[in-house]
Order: structure tokens, then C-alpha cells, then sequence
């Protein structure tokens, strides 16, 4: 994956190395976390280190596309700030923990990254080969697939999906949001489609890498992993199968419309 092309994106907070505010004893509930974090704690802006440019670069090129594609349909894109922390920080959704994964949070806007995540992908998941300079495209995929979250809030999507979960009981409100995680992997598709046009960024292996992670983190595969066996009713985010088909979709069409996970008949 080439980033020299990218543009880069000051919409990043590095909480990396952050108080969480919690004392002695982690992450009880029953402890209170500081109003307010201090200034030199987070720090606003592109961060200079590797993870921080490489960050940056994929924010910037997912507000870029975003934009271009938002504006062919009269509409204007807002881009999200990206949370890059360590262990624990705060959202408007909660506390964020590491082992949560990656997450956004339609109350502020933002997606949460603890960057450690990538090292999970390598040497848990195995969801790219160690080392790989493939690696990088499967690590952009985690933040266009959590951009894609963001686009279907900005849609009005995500406020809909929730709306309809509040009358439904636990096995419906998987099976819908199944629908809303693999359209984010389609979208995060429709993305890197564009981005190819643009910039040529993508790179011998690069595609293989995230197909192959679209594999390794579907419910079905670490369902297995976690248990022995699979449950398809307590999916929350699609098979391997899924994730992968839809994120495929998306990168071949670069349409919108190609992303309709909610009207297909099949996932």
C-alpha cells in the first residue's frame, strides 16, 4: 500500500499514553473518571510518529473520497475525528477498552482506535502475514470500515437501525446488525475503490491482505476459535464468508447503491 499520495487529516486525537482517569484496581465502574482530561494529555492534530502518519494518511484519504462521493448526491460530507489511545480512554458511548476493538460512536462522531489492535490482526487473528507491508492495507480497512459507520449515521442509517432494535428481541437485533456491519465493509470497499482511481495506492497483496482479514475476524471464525463451535444467531458482525463478500462488492462497484445490505435477499 502506497501512502506518498494521501492527504493527511489534522482530525485525529492522540490520547495515546493517557491517564484514563481511573485509579488503582482498572476499569471498575464504580470508579469515577476525571471530568476532564488535561491539556497535555491529549494532543490534536496529524502525530509525527509511524502509526500516527499512517493514521493520519487513511483519515485523509477516507475524508477526500467521502467528500467527492457526498457531493454527487448534493449532500456535504463531515468527517469524524479519529481517537487514536492506549488501554482506556472515555467516549461519548462509554468507556473505550482495548478489548473492545475499534469502534465509532455516533453520540460524538468519533472512532476509537487503540492502535494495539494491529498487532492483534498479526499475531492473534492472523489476519495478515507478520511483517507484511500488506499488513497496512488490512489496517486501513479497520478504519474505513469503522469511516463506514460513520457515513451510515450521516445518512440517517444508524439511528434507523437503532430505532427498529428497540422493538426486537436479541436474535432480530443481531441478524440487523449484521446488516449494518457488513454494509460498513461494503462501503469501506467503495472507498478503496475510489482511492485506486485517485492514487494507484493499492499494491501487489494488498487486496489478498484484506480479504484476508475480512475472513479472520468474522463471528464465524472466532466464534470457533473462542468456543470450539459456531452460533449464527448470536453473530453480531457476519461470517467471514459475508464480510468478505460485501467488502468486495464494494471495492468492485464504488457504488452506493452496490451497499443495499438491508434489501438483499442474501448476505
Amino acid at each position: 500500500m502506497r501512502l506518498d499520495q494521501l492527504p493527511r487529516s489534522d482530525n485525529v486525537e492522540d490520547r495515546r499514553g493517557q491517564d484514563s482517569g481511573y485509579g488503582p484496581g482498572g476499569g471498575s465502574s464504580q470508579q469515577q473518571p476525571r471530568e476532564t482530561p488535561g491539556p497535555s494529555e491529549t494532543r490534536a492534530g496529524a502525530p509525527s510518529d509511524q502509526m500516527g502518519q499512517f493514521v493520519s494518511a487513511v483519515l485523509g484519504g477516507t475524508e477526500a473520497q467521502w467528500q467527492k462521493i457526498f457531493a454527487q448526491y448534493g449532500k456535504a460530507y463531515e468527517p469524524p475525528t479519529l481517537v487514536m489511545f492506549s488501554g482506556v480512554t472515555r467516549s461519548a458511548c462509554g468507556f473505550a477498552q482495548s478489548a473492545m476493538g475499534p469502534f465509532y460512536c455516533p453520540n460524538d462522531r468519533k472512532v476509537y482506535l487503540d492502535t494495539s489492535f494491529f498487532q492483534d490482526l498479526e499475531r492473534r487473528f492472523h489476519a495478515c502475514d507478520a511483517g507484511s507491508k500488506s499488513c497496512q492495507f488490512s489496517e486501513a480497512y479497520v478504519i474505513a470500515h469503522e469511516v463506514g459507520h460513520h457515513v451510515q449515521n450521516l445518512l440517517g442509517i444508524l439511528p434507523k437501525v437503532q430505532g427498529l432494535q428497540q422493538s426486537m428481541d436479541k436474535a432480530d437485533r443481531n441478524q440487523l446488525q449484521v446488516r449494518v456491519e457488513v454494509q460498513a465493509d461494503c462501503l469501506a470497499g467503495v472507498w478503496a475503490h475510489h482511492s485506486q482511481e485517485s492514487w494507484s495506492f493499492i499494491e501487489a497483496g494488498d487486496v489478498e491482505a484484506a480479504m484476508q482479514t475480512t475472513s479472520a475476524i468474522g463471528d464465524d471464525r472466532l466464534q470457533r476459535q473462542t468456543q470450539g463451535y459456531v452460533v449464527p444467531d448470536a453473530f453480531t458482525h457476519g461470517s467471514s464468508q459475508q464480510r468478505t463478500r460485501w467488502f468486495m462488492t464494494g471495492l468492485r462497484s464504488g457504488k452506493l447503491e452496490s451497499c443495499d445490505t438491508f434489501n438483499a435477499a442474501q448476505l
